[in-house]
């Protein structure tokens, strides 16, 4: 434990809705030892985060439907007026149209707890993309762990052992090869990083930034394509609309639930359009509920690129 006597700043905040805390944050999870982001036994979370005023620590505990937060660190007021947005409180999902799919339907009556959040910080969301680009989850968590002990700073506050923030900018560049190689990053996620750390500060979202611009920019970096773009604007602005087009797994999780077919990209796009507006939700409520084709060939294997 760190930064015992450091005393936290609190906040309590009482959703409109049955909030699920894990699952809101859930999409921000990267495994079960993300160093950001981590479960305790007695059913508190706790996460960490870069703000505009440095690192931070939240912890979140749910009494009677009231969400205690507490934070700690150069950035824990920021990051405590930004905790109900993490949790979904500015989503609007009045006038979803579920009902024109069964599935759909059924499963949004049946998860009432479902909002789409964002964390307000594009830093938090994009280097943990640019480790997913083009790898299995496996691969990226095992890269996200090793980058954040090696470049991340300790939580601050009395976080569970082993928490780090996510690297600054600064910190990333200055990451030499040989410490990317034994991260198992390789060059062309690595040069992606470092394009995207060369111009972080201009890529970050204020409150009136909209996902398309946000997409806009992002894509203008070397190395950023659709599907990093949308996974970034998902959960740094909260859109409710954005699809990870070229997602490897999600067309036939999307065919297989709404038509019982495989799919490509333009197929599922196809059969969520008539939810625009609302296509993440959609798919969201699917990856709760959906099903998926059955499984034939051999898994895809992770590459330990620390071995080449």
């Amino acid at each position: 434990m760190t930064g015992l006597r450091e005393l936290p700043r609190e906040r309590s905040w009482q959703p409109t809705w049955p909030l699920d805390v894990r699952r809101a944050l859930s999409p921000h999870r990267r495994g079960a030892g993300d160093p950001a982001l981590q479960y305790a036994p007695d059913g508190a979370l706790w996460r960490t985060t870069s703000t505009p005023d440095g690192p931070a620590t939240v912890r979140l505990a749910v009494r009677a439907g009231v969400v205690h937060a507490q934070s700690w660190g150069p950035g824990a007021s920021w990051a405590l007026e930004v905790v109900p947005r993490w949790l979904g409180a500015e989503d609007r999902p009045d006038g979803f149209p579920a009902h024109l799919h069964p599935l759909v339907d059924r499963l949004h009556r049946s998860s009432p707890w479902l909002r789409i959040g964002g964390t307000g910080r594009v830093w938090d969301a994009l280097v943990p993309g640019v480790l997913e680009q083009k790898v299995t989850g496996i691969e990226a968590h095992r890269t996200w762990r090793q980058l954040l002990h090696l470049a991340g700073e300790p939580a601050p506050g009395p976080a569970p052992d082993g928490m780090r923030v996510v690297p600054t900018a600064e910190r990333v560049r200055a990451v030499t090869d040989w410490d990317w190689h034994r991260c198992g990053l390789d060059g062309a996620r690595r040069r992606a990083l470092l394009a995207v750390a060369s111009v972080a500060d201009r890529l970050e979202c204020d409150d009136h930034t909209d996902c398309e611009d946000l997409r806009r920019r992002l894509r203008s970096v070397p190395g950023i394509g659709v599907w990093t773009a949308a996974e970034v604007a998902q959960r740094a602005i909260g859109c409710p609309d954005q699809v990870s087009v070229g997602d490897y797994h999600l067309k036939n999780l999307v065919g297989w639930s709404l038509a019982g077919r495989k799919t490509d990209d333009a197929g599922m796009l196809e059969l969520l359009e008539p939810w625009r507006g609302h296509r993440q939700r959609v798919v969201r409520l699917l990856e709760v509920g959906g099903s998926r084709p059955p499984k034939r060939g051999p898994r895809m294997a992770p590459t330990d690129y620390r071995r080449l």
